[in-house]
């Protein structure tokens, strides 16, 4: 037993104090608290005592166009004529006019002049006249109140019903998808990371011999027991920095993007699942590595194969842009309960939609049982391949080699 002790602190301080993880966990934490005092330094310089107003002239022939000037930042020049417009705009007076005709009612046209070379109006230069326009051809017909209501653009909120009818617990807001998918991204980069990490230390054991000398002291079910449990604490010390200072930087980041934090509903489950899928996802990956590592002659033949299902676990964030308007679709399902996409799939689903307690439960149980069940695999492996320096075996082998073992 304390010869498995001095195994898994070994590799759990190996872990933590390589470059790769300490710079994975502090790198958020610290590029978040970066980013939120550069916008805030950005707003104290940038920052301006008044709104620049601009004045955009125009030549009303029709003679009703008198009122509603004052467009918060644009101010509406009214000129008499064409060539006074024509010459404020020389002159820098103006950035631009446009001129009423006398048809205008009948055909609905207008003609703009511009110093600036451009194909078409600009849209929020097009809404601007609009405004201008229906504000006045509707000044005498209806309230002030209705006008404003018309120019106000249209704000829809949309709301999640369930197939009985009944209102959903999440609505159908993207940015709840943002911090959960933002620890699903720091999980995929955490796990390819302790994958290479495992997989390059169990090559150089192998190609030091050290590996031998190992066996010579420790039995390989302690050995390898203990390289993941390690690799698993080492993911829970990583969740865990995150966590505690996602509060701090949430709170500082409220005031600099207020509309933003707002309007994001963080699940009350999440950071329990957070966890336990982090802990899980890591002990995963690292029974992969373990039977992938027995296998492999050296490290960089290991990592290699480690490609296969590290690519695979990345499937989910390809197709994020699909899951946000089609949640429900049956296939996430099937990436929520597959061990390799299950911890990055659930956590995306938590912030696209609920996930049914079912699909949770099967997808914790069949995690468990993939890490137990590929641990004792990965075991008699390296068991039968631990001493193997040369031709990496291929998938028949290695099946009549565990039906022997």
């Amino acid at each position: 037993m304390n010869k498995s002790l001095l195994i898994f602190k070994h590799e759990f301080l190996r872990k933590i104090r390589s470059a790769g993880f300490i710079i994975l966990t502090l790198s958020i934490p610290v590029l978040a608290l970066l980013g939120i005092g550069l916008f805030k330094l950005a707003e104290t310089v940038f920052e301006d005592s008044g709104e620049v107003v601009t004045a955009m002239g125009y030549v009303d022939e029709v003679g009703i166009f008198d009122g509603y000037t004052d467009m918060g930042i644009t101010e509406f020049i009214p000129f008499s004529f064409r060539d006074g417009a024509k010459q404020a705009l020389a002159q820098g007076e103006i950035t631009e006019y446009f001129v009423i005709p006398e048809d205008y009612l009948s055909f609905g046209a207008i003609q703009r002049y511009t110093l600036e070379k451009e194909a078409n109006t600009p849209v929020y230069t097009a809404e601007l006249i609009w405004s201008f326009l229906t504000a006045n051809l509707l000044d005498e017909e209806v309230p002030p109140e209705t006008i404003g209501l018309i120019l106000t653009p249209l704000n829809l909120e949309v709301t999640w019903v369930t197939q009985e009818g009944e209102i959903a617990l999440e609505e159908s807001n993207p940015a709840n998808v943002i911090i959960p998918g933002i620890f699903a991204l720091l999980l995929s980069l955490g796990l390819m990371l302790g994958t290479t990490s495992l997989i390059s230390g169990l090559g150089e054991e192998k190609e030091s011999r050290l590996i031998e000398v190992l066996f010579s002291s420790v039995s390989v079910r302690q050995l390898l027991v203990s390289k993941v449990f390690a690799l698993g604490l080492a993911g829970l010390v990583q969740v865990l920095v995150w966590l505690i200072s996602a509060p701090l930087l949430l709170d500082l980041a409220s005031s600099s993007f207020s509309d933003l934090i707002r309007g994001i509903e963080i699940p009350a489950n999440f950071i329990l699942l957070g966890v336990v899928y982090f802990v899980l996802g890591y002990l995963l990956f690292a029974v992969l590595s373990i039977g992938v590592g027995a296998i492999s002659s050296n490290a960089t033949e290991g990592n290699s194969i480690a490609m296969f299902y590290t690519m695979v676990m990345y499937i989910p964030l390809w197709f994020l842009g699909l899951q946000i308007p089609f949640p429900n679709h049956p296939a996430w399902a099937v990436l929520t309960i597959f061990p390799i996409t299950a911890p990055i799939q659930a956590m995306l689903r938590l912030g696209i939609s609920e996930i049914p307690l079912w699909q949770i439960i099967t997808s914790i149980g069949v995690l468990v049982i993939s890490i137990v069940g590929g641990l004792y695999i990965a075991i008699k492996v390296f068991r039968i391949y631990m001493l193997m320096y040369g031709k990496r075996p291929n998938l028949g082998e290695i099946y009549r080699n565990l039906r022997k073992a």
